[in-house]
């Protein structure tokens, strides 16, 4: 099924992936936490229009990957590359996985290797203590016919029945599998596949020309005043900010950052895109928000704005800040140059949605039933991720940061203004009445889809 495109969208880096169909799926997963790329996938697992699907995602792409390496051999042989081009290596710990599970399955008496370099090979089995009586690797290129390869394989097994077949091929790989071959096909793990993406995103242009862009945070702490106001003695309150100050200090210090104390609890920072990057591993990550409240018992709200000016960078952070507010606090977000916004950080897999809708009409009927831009975005995000748009009131909740007694009651605003109609029950296994299924409507009316809604 050469050619198919599984993914398209807007904004961000591009990216262009192309490999068989299994290997681009799982691809499609990692980079759900690389919200900085936006992918275009296209699988081919023949070849027979690689050449064509190549051109096509130079044409529209900053950076390519391959999930195969003899697609990437057969390009590079006959078309110059005019951007960064990658591909995965049958390495690292997707090798160590094939080589487990065909000692757990057959023992690794006698092995029979293509596609991966002998040297990894000797590697992995000195690492797992094995040492077959007999290893034979194809002589020829990775890229070699995959007749001759079956051909190869098949030999071996004939002349030793203990032989099993190590592949980095999967039309190898399903042909042993026809003829009762044992074997086993080398395929990257999510780990490899998160290198090689990291990779090809450090070689971007984008990604080196906001290496050293301006970041801008503003951190507060929740309940701050109320916290002060509950100690007996100035005493405990000026060690509790001591503690507060040193905590968020230690943390702007591993981000080579700049912190000012803006009183009332508090704090701006500055730091450079690069570091903050890497120290969040790719916007995934926040240790300050667990650490103070390990330390001190208190919450932190954090926004982070991107820009192309510090005085975009200063009004994006404080967007965000409001952002991780209205969520509940002790949470960070991220509002980028185009406004779009990532978050919370501490997710595997961060929800990213944009800030501006474009239908007025929408947005006004929306607001008066007690619908925010902001609450639309997160809805809007959650309906493109998982395309599903029927609820209960405890997964809104949920997914608006709210509690289930405010969702109850925005709800029924909601169904008083058409925006969302009740389609069912629930069956819960414990005792208690079914839950409600509401199903959100305004996605579905004239105009909604003008929304301009955004995911990487």
């Amino acid at each position: 099924m050469a050619g198919k495109m599984v993914v398209s969208g807007g904004g961000g880096i591009t990216i262009g992936v192309i490999g068989p169909s299994v290997l681009v799926k799982r691809t499609e997963e990692a980079l759900k936490s690389f919200p900085s790329f936006l992918p275009r996938l296209r699988i081919c697992r023949d070849g027979e229009e690689i050449l064509e699907l190549a051109v096509e995602l130079m044409r529209e792409s900053e950076v390519l990957l391959f999930c195969d390496y003899r697609l990437y051999k057969r390009v590079k042989e006959k078309l110059p590359f005019s951007i960064p081009v990658h591909y995965v290596p049958l390495m690292g710990t997707g090798l160590y996985r094939s080589l487990s599970r065909l000692k757990h399955r057959y023992g690794l008496y006698s092995l029979s290797v293509d596609s991966v370099p002998e040297s990894y090979v000797e590697q992995m089995l000195q690492e797992l203590g094995e040492r077959p009586s007999e290893i034979r690797y194809f002589p020829g290129p990775p890229e070699a016919d995959v007749e001759n390869v079956v051909h190869f394989h098949r030999e071996n097994r004939q002349k030793n029945r203990e032989t099993v077949v190590m592949t980095g091929i999967q039309e190898v790989a399903d042909a042993i599998e026809k003829e009762d071959i044992p074997g086993e096909w080398v395929t990257p793990t999510q780990q490899d596949l998160i290198v090689a993406l990291e990779r090809a995103l450090l070689s971007t242009e984008t990604r080196r020309n906001k290496e050293s862009q301006i970041v801008v945070g503003l951190i507060q702490i929740d309940g701050y005043r109320r916290s002060l106001d509950r100690l007996s003695s100035d005493h405990e309150a000026q060690r509790l900010q001591l503690d507060l100050h040193r905590t968020i200090l230690d943390y702007v210090q591993q981000l080579d950052g700049h912190l000012t104390s803006l009183g009332g609890g508090e704090y701006l920072f500055f730091t450079t895109r690069g570091v903050f990057e890497r120290e969040t591993r790719g916007y995934k990550f926040i240790p300050l928000l667990q650490d103070a409240r390990k330390s001190t018992g208190l919450g932190l709200s954090i926004g982070i704005g991107f820009g192309r000016s510090a005085t975009d960078a200063g009004s994006h952070a404080r967007l965000a800040l409001r952002q991780s507010k209205e969520s509940g606090g002790n949470i960070c977000f991220i509002v980028r140059e185009d406004r779009s916004v990532i978050g919370p950080v501490a997710m595997t897999h961060p929800v990213i949605y944009d800030l501006s809708v474009t239908d007025t009409a929408l947005l006004q009927e929306a607001e008066k039933a007690g619908m925010s831009a902001t609450y639309m975005g997160k809805l809007i995000a959650q309906i493109n991720r998982y395309d599903k748009t029927d609820y209960t009131a405890h997964e809104l909740a949920a997914i608006l940061g709210i509690t289930i007694r405010s969702a109850h009651r925005i709800l029924v605003q909601w169904l008083d203004a058409a925006l969302v109609e009740i389609v069912g029950e629930e069956k819960i296994s414990t005792k208690g009445r079914p839950r409600q299924i509401y199903r959100l409507t305004f996605v579905g009316q004239p105009g909604s889809r003008q929304i301009n809604t955004r995911q990487t």
